[in-house]
């Protein structure tokens, strides 16, 4: 019994002391979307993220904390990381399940299994490089040098290189996985920023700090095969634009509008965040 007292009484005490160091943070929202021609509907959002720290070790927990139609709070991220000398070691303890909820994109059909990893990250003295090794067996160095950012992970099957620069007033960012490759440039003209994908994509942002419009246009998506046996075939949809307006309310509140020209549809979101 006096050992069962001791430990309540340390635990208590640990916890106590610990509270300057837990930061909380989350957001709430509510949209109403007319759906053009079909039946209008109204979704509500709130999510929460613990954050404790102390010394060199970091925890976080985030939740769903509106439930949806069950009511209940959900994990959606659990990580812990420390760093020891030029050592960072971080664990992803949140198995969750990756299953493709829209089955028209491609995604898993079903959870693909325990996806819960962890990295070790070593700050080698070359350069300002940086070497990982996950429990997976993928190897990955990174760093920044000149002004780019390069990032090549080697891993089972196919090598996956990241890079990404500022040029002459552009940022350029490319992406290279296993043949496949992917790139965007993005630069800003007259207080307008703009950006081009190589998936034929464009989007336009423009005006002040808290009063933004965003103009968005998406290319027409091919119809493609399963890429294996545990994917979603890919369904072909046509190509469309998004319109949408922000304004940050002197409530605290934002208030947004989105115009999809896809299906005519309009819809209203107010969200804070704290």
């Amino acid at each position: 019994m006096k050992k069962l007292i001791a430990l309540f009484a340390t635990t208590a005490i640990a916890s106590g002391s610990a509270m300057g160091a837990i930061a909380l943070s989350g957001s709430a929202s509510v949209s109403y979307d007319d759906n053009g021609s079909g039946a209008s509907s109204t979704s509500f959002d709130g999510d929460i993220t613990v954050t404790g720290t102390a010394g060199g070790t970091t925890y976080t927990q985030s939740m769903d904390i509106d439930g949806g139609t069950t009511r209940t709070v959900g994990v959606t991220g659990s990580s812990l990381s420390t760093t020891i000398g030029p050592v960072t070691i971080t664990a992803d303890m949140y198995d969750e399940n990756d299953a493709a909820t829209n089955s028209t994109t491609g995604g898993n059909i079903a959870d693909s299994g325990d996806n819960r990893s962890i990295t070790v990250s070593l700050d080698a003295p070359v350069g300002d490089a940086t070497i990982g090794l996950d429990d997976s067996g993928d190897v990955t160095v990174s760093g920044t040098f000149s002004g780019v950012t390069l990032t090549h992970t080697i891993q089972a099957g196919s090598d996956k290189t990241v890079g990404s620069a500022s040029i002459a007033g552009m940022d350029i960012s490319l992406t290279n996985d296993g043949g496949a490759t992917d790139w965007s440039i993005g630069t800003t003209v007259a207080g307008t920023a703009v950006t081009l994908g190589s998936d034929k994509s464009i989007s336009a942002v423009f005006g002040v700090t808290g009063n933004t419009v965003t103009v968005s246009h998406t290319a027409e998506r091919a119809a493609a095969a399963a890429a294996s046996v545990l994917k979603h075939p890919t369904t072909q949809k046509d190509a469309y634009t998004t319109v949408a307006i922000s304004r940050d309310l002197t409530s605290g509140a934002t208030l947004a509008a989105t115009y999809n020209t896809f299906d005519s549809s309009l819809t209203l979101k107010a969200s804070v965040a704290f």
